[in-house]
């Protein structure tokens, strides 16, 4: 069956967030992370600034976007945003995995191929497909 290259990234970055989120509720079962949540901090970014809770909801809200503007902005935009965001979340899990959880590293994992298909389907889109 073909699927086009669009339902593909938009399926891809609904993946994504659902590997984010998930991620984020099983972090909760870490020990220290729900009192250190209680004192205002932010394991390793620190107290819970507005800017660091902003660059956060940003960091969240992009791969939401994604997942509807994957499915509308004119193909050339599409492809170049699908290309250059999932370059740069993958460059984000790399960064951020070292020294978690298991489980953590396992969802980060699976989070970095899920983008680099985003890169790899954006890269090979069909330039004649129409939009």
């Amino acid at each position: 069956m073909k699927v086009h290259v669009r339902i593909k990234l938009s399926a891809l970055w609904t993946s994504v967030m659902l590997c984010y989120l998930y991620g984020d509720f099983f972090g909760l079962y870490v020990p220290g992370t729900v009192k250190h949540m209680l004192n205002g901090e932010i394991g390793e970014l620190g107290p819970a600034t507005q800017g660091i809770v902003l660059a956060m909801a940003l960091t969240m809200a992009i791969p939401s976007a994604m997942v509807f503007l994957s499915l509308v902005l004119e193909a050339r935009i599409c492809r170049w945003a699908n290309i250059v965001l999932g370059a740069l979340y993958t460059a984000i899990m790399l960064v951020s995995m070292s020294g978690m959880w298991t489980f953590y590293i396992a969802l980060g994992v699976i989070e970095i191929v899920l983008t680099l298909f985003i890169v790899r389907y954006a890269w090979t889109w069909p330039k004649r497909v129409a939009a």
